[in-house]
């Protein structure tokens, strides 16, 4: 089925933070988000979901397990379930991103 992000399911989490679901079920979510300069998630865990970020546009530094890497436009990095990890947006500019979870993280996220 086709699907446009401004006919998505659209909420506000964080500080000033977007997301659309575009595809929303129990085995898998796929949100696109955006991140406006300066904001960032809390550090967190999944137990079941495995989650792959990728970058749409900007750029989004990746707190994984105590390490950081930079993501920049058109790259991207997988989450395994168990490692506790935050995306933030040190730049001055928008960051938009996808975010595929399998499973859905719903019930299924743990702040540090």
């Amino acid at each position: 089925m086709k699907i446009h992000k401004e006919q998505a399911e659209h909420y506000i989490w964080g500080d000033d933070c977007d997301g659309w679901f575009l595809e929303r079920d129990a085995d898998r979510t796929i949100i696109q988000e955006r991140m406006p300069a300066g904001a960032s998630e809390v550090k967190h865990v999944h137990q079941k979901a495995k989650q792959f970020f990728f970058i749409l546009s900007g750029e989004a530094k990746m707190w994984i397990d105590g390490t950081v890497i930079t993501l920049k436009s058109q790259e991207g990095c997988t989450i395994l379930p168990g490692i506790p990890h935050q995306i933030r947006n040190e730049s001055l500019e928008s960051v938009e991103f996808l975010v595929i979870s399998t499973p859905s993280t719903q019930g299924d996220r743990t702040a540090l």
